[in-house]
């Protein structure tokens, strides 16, 4: 690691060391940093890359209390600008074994005149465990991606990226591992000003073989971060677009659509005794591209998952400015789902099990918080198999379907999550409005996200014994 430095610095390059964290959105919601947990994803705890500022540029006050209150160097950053000319390189070990990762880089917030907007969108593909060049994935080729060094540059710029590689060879770096990161500058506004847009680089690890590796991989990455920044001015010359990974086989799930229905009608049958109220689902989060050309929240997608929703309408309007304290997304209430402690109310969400089709290397749903978007557990494809036998016994599709219950006391059900609250953030209270989640990751024949108009909309129905939800 020091060979690389130096080489890096004998080049002209000023080099600064940051830190890799684990980027605890609850814990930045509950100590009021944040206005808002900001849609975490319970089955992922995500490490941000925290970047130190350019030479002769300090930290500001705002951000600084993110890192501090999450335990790293005030004098780093989750959220960073970066000039057209500069990179931040990743040089370490990628995760344990697990179902799923991804570095991706996201642009944080942008100024519209006097406004500042929260984005927080993908500009570009993930760099998941499918493509990435490791140690035993080199060059991309087949192999073992977990637990294996690699190195990333992300940069906007073709020479500075080749004089990064030049020096990590020279280092000892073999060349096939090593992985750009093209940070598309034609659709952003890099600079290191108060009006350039704020970026952050992002590890999204999920479902790890085994859970104590990759606890100790989370709080001990064993990996460097660099800011890297030339001495002189360069000339310039920045990547084109990247080349998207296109969604879609030409497979799809829908021959599953008649067993679907007959499982609805099963859960309907099962609850006849009580209130049913359906809630409507359909495609949740904009991709990045879109988010960032229409000035939006994009709410953290990647384009490695499909996003579910038990909503009836995407994020169609600015946000409020960056760390303004308004409610997010008031439209979810309406109308407004809460969820009691009555035994006889409960949510019933079932499905089609995208993993068991070959759609989704994982699935999950989550249950939020509609006030503060705060995730408060998740329910993987891990837990589908077998649940929908139950409702259709002599169906042989059954096996490609799930069913689940949430309620705020189990009763005993294996096949039931408990929704907490007096919790705060941990937690969803009783008249809390809340919403549903559904993540649907990776297709492996394609290496990104599956297509929308291949997979069959997962669903949602709430049950109680009143009048309505």
């Amino acid at each position: 690691m020091e060979t690389f430095r130096r080489a890096l610095e004998q080049d002209g390059f000023t080099v600064q060391e940051g830190d890799i964290g684990y980027f605890n959105l609850i814990k930045l919601y509950e100590e009021g940093v944040l206005p808002s947990a900001y849609g975490n994803n319970p089955a992922t705890k995500y490490l941000a890359f925290f970047v130190p500022p350019a030479p002769g540029y300090t930290v500001d006050e705002r951000i600084a209390e993110i890192t501090r209150t999450l335990g790293l160097s005030g004098n780093t950053s989750t959220f960073w600008n970066l000039g057209p000319d500069e990179a931040i390189v990743f040089v370490g070990r990628t995760p344990p074994e697990c179902r799923y990762f991804g570095f991706d880089h996201m642009i944080m917030s942008r100024t519209y005149g006097n406004e500042t907007r929260w984005i927080f969108s993908n500009s570009a593909d993930a760099l998941n465990n499918l493509v990435i060049n490791t140690e035993g994935t080199p060059n991309g080729s087949p192999g073992d991606p977990y637990n294996q060094t690699t190195v990333i540059v992300s940069t906007a710029d073709r020479g500075i990226d080749e004089r990064i590689r030049a020096a990590a060879r020279s280092a000892g770096y073999s060349e096939g591992i090593m992985n750009t990161q093209v940070i598309p500058s034609s659709i952003l506004n890099m600079g290191l000003e108060n009006d350039s847009d704020t970026f952050g680089l992002f590890l999204r690890p999920a479902l790890f073989t085994d859970k104590q590796a990759g606890d100790d991989y989370i709080n001990n990455t064993p990996a460097t971060v660099f800011r890297v920044t030339p001495n002189t001015t360069t000339e310039l010359d920045p990547y084109d677009y990247p080349e998207i990974r296109p969604r879609g086989t030409g497979e799809t799930e829908l021959d599953l659509n008649d067993d679907l229905e007959e499982l609805r009608e099963a859960i309907l049958e099962r609850y006849s005794n009580l209130n049913a109220t359906e809630l409507p689902t359909s495609q949740g989060f904009p991709r990045g591209s879109d988010a960032i050309q229409r000035g939006i929240d994009g709410v953290g997608p990647t384009n490695d998952a499909s996003y579910l929703w038990s909503a009836n309408q995407t994020v169609s309007s600015p946000t409020p400015p960056f760390f303004d304290t308004t409610q997010y997304y008031n439209f979810l209430r309406d109308p407004p789902i809460t969820l009691g402690n009555d035994t006889d109310e409960f949510i019933i969400v079932y499905g089609v099990n995208h993993v068991a089709t070959g759609k989704a290397t994982y699935a999950s749903f989550v249950l939020y918080g509609a006030d503060v978007w705060n995730g408060v557990g998740s329910i993987t494809d891990a837990d589908f198999n077998g649940t929908a036998e139950e409702y259709l016994p002599d169906n042989p599709n059954a096996k490609y379907l799930y069913v689940y219950k949430v309620a705020r006391n189990c009763e005993g059900d294996p096949h039931c999550f408990e929704v907490p609250y007096d919790m705060g953030g941990y937690g969803i209270e009783l008249d809390q409005p809340l919403f549903i989640i559904w993540r649907i990751y990776l297709e492996e024949a394609t290496k990104t996200a599956p297509s929308y108009a291949e997979i069959v909309y997962d669903r949602a129905i709430k049950f109680d014994p009143g009048s309505g939800g």
